[in-house]
This record gives C-alpha cells, structure tokens and sequence, in this order.
C-alpha cells in the first residue's frame, strides 16, 4: 500500500511541435504546465507526464500498473493511439479502478469512446481564431469537484463546444457551460464503470492559455483527487461462489 495519488498525465505533444504559437505558450507542453500544477498539492503522491512519442506510447503495463488517476489530452492523433494501448487504459479503469480523467478534445479519445460506449460526437466553433467568452456554471457545489470553486469560472477567449454532445447520461454533473455565441455544454461529467472513475471536464484549447487558470486547473486537481482509486481490502470475486451459509 502506498501513500497519496500517482498520477499520469498523458498529452499527446503534436501541437507543441508543429505549432509556433503552442509551442510558445506551453513550453513544456500542456502535460508539462497541468503536471507542474499538480506536483506537491495535498494528496499527490508523485505526478509523471508521458506523450504519444514515449516508449509504448506512455501507456506500458508498468506505467498503467503504477498510476492511480491519468488525465489525457489528445486531439489530432487520435488515430495514432493504437487500439491494444486504449483496450489496455480500458481494462486499467474497469478492472483496476484507475481513475480517467480525460480534457478538452480527449472526448474524441479512443480510450473515452470505449469507456463511453457512444461516439461522444459535439459541435464546436473557433469564432474567428480567437474564440468567445465561456461562463463554466457550477451546478452541484455540493460535490467534491467543487470544492475551493467559485459559483462560475469566465474565460474570455475559449473555442466553443455545444449540444448535443453524445455521451450517456452522466452520474454526476457538476460544470454546464454557456458560450457568448448562445450555445451551452455539459462542460463537466462524472461516470462510474467497473471500479473506476472518469471525470471529463471541457476546457483546454491549445492555442489559449486555458492551463494558466488558476480556477480550471484547480478543478483537475479536485477532478483527480475524486477518480483516485478506493482502496479495497480484497478485490470483488467475480466466478462460481461456495454458499456463506450453511444451505439444506
């Protein structure tokens, strides 16, 4: 047994390199800046960051072995994440209870599609490459993703994404964003599968300094706080069971 939360963050890294302004604004990649914010926060154990190009594509038995909650960022790759590596993150939250939580255009993530079972399909809109005000509502302040959080987060300059956004209905809603050009999101989802927890929150375009704010990063500190494992003292048996009582 081990103290606190390891977590991965696993960032595909392409924009950072083909991109200038990407690449100066997040000079240690967008994994590197959520990692940074994460490293000595109460609870955390220990953070590594991974990208698409690390060995095994980040995702190795070792590393999936040594993770408690992994966030995931991707948005051009998605295809490039091979379908054993997603099946391998699947069965690490179903079986394992691994936490997931996946930001902004990881809703199109192979590993969120299988855990989703849904195309997780949405409309979006970068209004004239410099995006639109977005208001993030808080509508469970009761809930632990909402701790330490104001009653609305405003980003001055975000893409848009707007319903329907095809997920199943969530257990737990915690974020519904409103967009200046008049769209709303679900921006912030909580499911439960298997023995894992998925947290899947909005913000994050890559050409916006969205990992600066100190309030969306606050949430995905909270966010990994809430997928982190529970601690079991035996795995659930799932096979042919002897009676606990005596049967006649």
């Amino acid at each position: 047994m081990h103290d606190g939360i390891r977590v991965t963050i696993w960032n595909e890294g392409v924009h950072e390199k083909e991109m200038d302004v990407v690449g100066k604004l997040y000079p240690q990649g967008m994994g590197g800046q959520i990692a940074k914010s994460l490293e000595g926060r109460p609870g955390i154990a220990s953070v590594r960051s991974v990208t698409l190009d690390s060995p095994e594509q980040g995702l190795s038995d070792e590393i999936l072995e040594t993770t408690d909650v992994m966030t995931w960022w991707g948005h051009t790759a998605h295809d490039r994440v091979t379908d054993e590596n997603a099946a391998r993150v699947h069965q690490a939250v179903v079986e394992r209870g691994m936490g997931f939580v996946p930001l902004h255009s990881a809703h199109y993530s192979k590993p969120f599609i299988k855990l989703m079972g849904t195309s997780c399909g949405l409309k979006w809109r970068e209004w004239e490459g410099i995006g639109e005000k977005e208001r993030i509502w808080c509508v469970n302040p009761g809930h632990p993703i909402a701790e330490g959080l104001p009653e609305y987060i405003e980003l001055e300059r975000t893409e848009m994404y707007g319903e329907h956004f095809d997920i199943p209905q969530p257990d737990q809603q915690v974020f519904i964003s409103w967009f200046q050009g008049g769209e709303v999101f679900r921006s912030g989802c909580c499911w439960h599968r298997g023995l894992g927890k998925v947290f899947y929150f909005r913000p994050g375009h890559e050409t916006l300094p969205i990992y600066y704010n100190e309030h969306v990063l606050q949430v995905i500190y909270n966010g990994v706080k809430w997928a982190a494992p529970t601690r079991l003292l035996a795995p659930p048996k799932r096979c042919c069971s002897e009676p606990l009582e005596k049967m006649e």
